[in-house]
C-alpha cells in the first residue's frame, strides 16, 4: 500500500489509498491576489495568517505556501519570502506545510526553514527542472508533486502525460527516491474547453495508481474554470476523483460544497471507518428545507427546532 509521510515537526500525516483524501489548502498564494501580493510585499502577514487558521478550521491536513508575489527578478525576490512566509505559518500552526514554487532558489529556502518533513511542489518532466529539483528533494529526504508536463507543455493526449509522469518517477529513482514519495499532478483540463476532460484525469489517476504505484493530487477547481455554478461542479468532480482513486487535491477548504463532497467520498469509498467522520459532523445539522416543503408551508419554526435538538441531547443523556 502507497503511503507518503508528510509533517511538521510535532504532526504527521499520510496520504495513502487507503487514507481518507487529503485536502491541501491553497489559500496562502498571491497568484491572482493582488492585495494579498501587495501586503506580503509590505511585509503585513495578516491576511496570510488569517488564511492559516481559517483553512485549518476548515478541516485542511497540509497547507500550501506560496510567496511568487512578482515575476520581476523571483530569484532574488522570493527566497527570502518564502522563508519569512514559512516561519510565520509555523509559528500559529503545527500541521505539515507544502513548500510550492516554480523558482528553484525558493524551494531551496524553503526546504532550509521548514520543519519536519514539508512536501515540495512541484518539478516537471523538463530536463533542468530535474536536474535541479530531484537532488534537493533527495538530499532533504522529502516527498515531491511531480506535474505531468515537460518543454512540449500540457499535451491534450493522456497518454502523453502518462508517460511524462513516468519518466519522472524513473528518473527520480535514480536519486534514490522511491514512489511512494511522489505526488503525481495528472494535470485536470477545464471541462469547458475539454469534454473529455473528466474523463481524461479518472482514467489517468487509474492508471497512475495501478501502474506507477504513486499517489496524486490536482488543483481542483481547474476543472470548472469558465463555468456557472463553478463549487457544485468541483464539489462532483472531486467526489469522482477520489471514487477512481486520487487520493489528494490542491484546493480551497474553505467552500462548503467541495468539502462536502470529499467528506461523502471517504464514507463511500470506506475510508471513514464506521462513518464516524461523517456522523460526527453532521448529526446536530438540520437539513435546510426543500422547495416543495416550503410551498407546503412545512418547515419548523426555530423554536420546535431547538425543542427537537434539546431532546435528542436529553435521550442520549439517559441512555
Amino acid at each position: 500500500m502507497t503511503h507518503t509521510l508528510v509533517a511538521s515537526a510535532t504532526r504527521e500525516h499520510i496520504i495513502g489509498f487507503d487514507k481518507p483524501f487529503t485536502v491541501i489548502g491553497e489559500r496562502i498564494n498571491p497568484t491572482g491576489r493582488k492585495k494579498l501580493a501587495a501586503e506580503m510585499q509590505a511585509g503585513n502577514f495578516e491576511t496570510v495568517i488569517k488564511d492559516a487558521l481559517a483553512q485549518i478550521a476548515a478541516g485542511a491536513h497540509i497547507l500550501d505556501v506560496n510567496a511568487g508575489v512578482t515575476a520581476v527578478n523571483p530569484n532574488e525576490t522570493e527566497p527570502p519570502l518564502m522563508r519569512q512566509t514559512l516561519e510565520i505559518v509555523q509559528s500559529i500552526c503545527d500541521i505539515p506545510l507544502c513548500i510550492d514554487s516554480s523558482v528553484t532558489s525558493a524551494l531551496k529556502m524553503g526546504l532550509e526553514t521548514a520543519k519536519g518533513r514539508p512536501l515540495v511542489n512541484s518539478v516537471t518532466g523538463e530536463e533542468e527542472k530535474l536536474e535541479a529539483i530531484l537532488p534537493l528533494v533527495a538530499k532533504y529526504n522529502v516527498a515531491v508533486v511531480a506535474i505531468s508536463n515537460d518543454e512540449t507543455g500540457i499535451s491534450e493526449d493522456p497518454d502523453v502525460r502518462f508517460a511524462v509522469a513516468k519518466k519522472i518517477v524513473e528518473r527520480a529513482a535514480d536519486y534514490g527516491i522511491k514512489p511512494h514519495d511522489i505526488v503525481v499532478d495528472p494535470l485536470v483540463m477545464p471541462i469547458g474547453a475539454m469534454g473529455t476532460a473528466g474523463q481524461q484525469v479518472f482514467r489517468l489517476v487509474r492508471r497512475l495508481r495501478e501502474e506507477l504505484k504513486v499517489n496524486t493530487t490536482c488543483g481542483a477547481s481547474n476543472v470548472s474554470f469558465g463555468m456557472p455554478n463553478r463549487r457544485a461542479l468541483t464539489g462532483y468532480f472531486l467526489a469522482m476523483a477520489a471514487s477512481h482513486g486520487m487520493t489528494s487535491a490542491i484546493m480551497n477548504p474553505l467552500h462548503d460544497e467541495d468539502m462536502h463532497a470529499i467528506f461523502g467520498a471517504n464514507v463511500l469509498n470506506g475510508t471513514d471507518r464506521n462513518c464516524k467522520f461523517w456522523t460526527n459532523k453532521f448529526r446536530e445539522m438540520t437539513a435546510a428545507p426543500s422547495a416543495a416543503a416550503q410551498a407546503a408551508g412545512e418547515i419548523s419554526s426555530n423554536e420546535d427546532i431547538e425543542a427537537r435538538r434539546k431532546a435528542r441531547e436529553e435521550r442520549r443523556r439517559r441512555s
